[in-house]
């Protein structure tokens, strides 16, 4: 198959020519459009997140060679979690060539973290299949690079630092309270609040609850941090 022009623009935006294209084609199928003869990008995601799992671990371990495990693990953790593979995936304006069902569309699914993280998994999983473990470990590096470089300031876990930020002004912890639930139980979307007793409150949406929280302490440590109200 030949890729469509969307589809030929989108993988030389991430720097890879395919010699299979149902690949790509595959690993931006969401489960609301496949169909018995076009299957979606689950089982793709599996593999991709083990991919990108490895190469970053190798590169944080080349970047530090006298990094402690307990150093290098909340660095792994904040490049690999859901939000930066959305992050990636929105700089590649992968959004854009998902391929979704009506239904998913129209609740906003091209912009929709947990879809977005996911694709980006496929994707590398996709580049791994078609051209070897060197060619995925290229496109994580030149996708990651600068986050890599800079893993440090975002290491660190969103809740705790809240917390730790409560507590030095001599308040209790932060609450958090699940808002809402939405979407298949296959591909749930959660509404999080995080609370603090002065009132100061942010929400944001993951797909996993943990995920979740951690957005929402992120959004209003950010908010406390920057002097908002």
């Amino acid at each position: 198959m030949r890729l469509s022009a969307d589809l030929a623009a989108f993988a030389a935006r991430i720097g890879h020519s395919f010699n299979r294209p149902e690949l790509l084609l595959r690993a931006l199928t969401h489960a609301s459009i496949a169909t018995p003869t076009r299957p979606d990008n689950q089982r793709l995601e599996f593999l991709g997140d083990r991919v990108l799992g490895l190469v970053l671990a190798e590169a944080l371990l080349e970047a530090d060679p006298d990094a402690s495990e307990g150093q290098l693990a909340p660095r792994f953790n904040a490049l690999v979690r859901k939000e930066t593979c959305a992050e990636v995936a929105r700089q590649i304006e992968l959004g854009a060539v998902l391929k979704l069902g009506r239904s998913e569309m129209m609740s906003g699914g091209r912009r929709k973290q947990a879809l977005l993280g996911d694709a980006m998994e496929a994707v590398i999983a996709a580049v791994y299949l078609d051209a070897g473990f060197a060619a995925a470990r290229d496109l994580v590096l030149r996708l990651w690079g600068e986050r890599i470089a800079a893993v440090e300031a975002d290491a660190r876990d969103a809740k705790t630092s809240l917390q730790e930020w409560a507590q030095a002004r001599g308040l209790p912890p932060p609450v958090y309270a699940e808002l809402g639930r939405e979407g298949p139980d296959h591909q749930p979307l959660f509404t999080v609040e995080a609370r603090l007793a002065t009132g100061e409150a942010e929400r944001a949406k993951a797909g996993a609850k943990r995920q979740a929280e951690q957005a929402a302490a992120a959004a209003l440590l950010a908010r406390l941090e920057n002097g908002k109200r």
